[in-house]
């Protein structure tokens, strides 16, 4: 099943979905709108709100209150990209110049934070007590996973248990939050919440894994931003993380030296031991361990076609190449 399968699975939904979110982005403050805009349109994938209205469809119940649901999640992630690029002084996503690049970062974190706000506003607007409490901690553990991150900027000793913790935090909280949001709005069974919820924290680190060699593998035209912007901000990822407990002395020096000084000055070295160690292929391998996971809480689902979408969604995760 290809991605295009996925979404026609809730096409529908997906549009209301858009609608929503343009509505939403609505302020008295002209500059909110505009960089809201530029945020929310710039060829994002979607993929956290997809998977709240895949949740819904598994359970014939992708109404309103999903589509609501579906445009906060997506709001929470636009939140933390403003954020985020300002953290890491990024000037490219998704193809195009960051939002702190074109106006400057304290418009780029005040409009995070307006989004951030607008979010809690629609969640209220929902009455569901289970679902504040998913989301209200689940920005606690973003944040979290954010600052963790920075102080290991620099680290070469950054262990891989404290990397799997950093990329649960950072990036497959959301996922995870997704599908259990979902799950405890339709409010489903105790097993299928759990389900829902692992399927959506395996999904999320699958994800960050892939991001992760293709960091070191991709094409910057494809991906749409910088390839070895890992490296130049220090970040001991776990390609680095393994090749440094798997080379020779130099090597390891090597990868060390590169991580403590940032830059992209050693990258071709970098790579070639990386690639020697076989750290990529061990970091795709352990992505689809998490896939295999993933797919495997779905099974006791109940039978259905966004049951399948969310199964193929794994699977694309690890296959995708941006």
């Amino acid at each position: 099943m290809h991605i295009k399968d996925v979404l026609a699975t809730v096409n529908d939904e997906f549009q209301a979905v858009d609608k929503l979110i343009h509505e939403q982005l609505e302020s008295r403050v002209p500059l909110v709108e505009k960089i809201a805009e530029y945020i929310v349109s710039s060829g994002g994938k979607r993929i956290r709100p997809l998977l709240v209205l895949l949740t819904a469809k598994a359970f014939d119940r992708a109404d309103a209150d999903a589509v609501k649901l579906a445009t906060v999640i997506e709001f929470l992630h636009t939140a933390t990209l403003l954020h985020d690029d300002v953290v890491d002084t990024s000037d490219m996503r998704r193809g195009n110049p960051t939002a702190n690049a074109r106006w400057g970062n304290a418009p780029s974190v005040l409009v995070g934070d307006f989004l951030y706000s607008r979010a809690f506003e629609m969640m209220v607007e929902l009455r569901s007590m289970p679902v504040m409490e998913i989301l209200s901690n689940a920005t606690c553990v973003i944040a979290e996973g954010e600052v963790m991150q920075l102080t290991n900027v620099k680290n070469p000793d950054t262990t891989e248990t404290q990397y799997m913790e950093v990329i649960h935090g950072k990036t497959a909280m959301l996922f995870e939050a997704s599908t259990h949001s979902a799950a405890a709005l339709l409010e489903l069974s105790d097993a299928d919440r759990t389900a829902l919820k692992e399927y959506g924290k395996e999904l999320g680190m699958a994800f960050q894994l892939v991001d992760d060699v293709l960091d070191y593998e991709g094409d910057a035209e494809e991906m749409g931003k910088n390839v070895g912007d890992d490296l130049a901000e220090g970040k001991a990822t776990l390609p680095l993380i393994h090749a440094m407990a798997h080379a020779n002395e130099e090597d390891r020096q090597l990868i060390r030296n590169a991580i403590r000084k940032g830059g992209l000055d050693d990258m071709n070295e970098v790579l070639r031991v990386v690639k020697s160690c076989g750290s990529l292929d061990y970091t795709r391998q352990q992505a689809i361990a998490c896939r295999d996971r993933a797919q495997k809480h779905l099974e006791n689902l109940p039978a259905s076609g966004a049951r399948d979408a969310l199964a193929a969604l794994a699977a694309i995760a690890v296959e995708r190449t941006t």
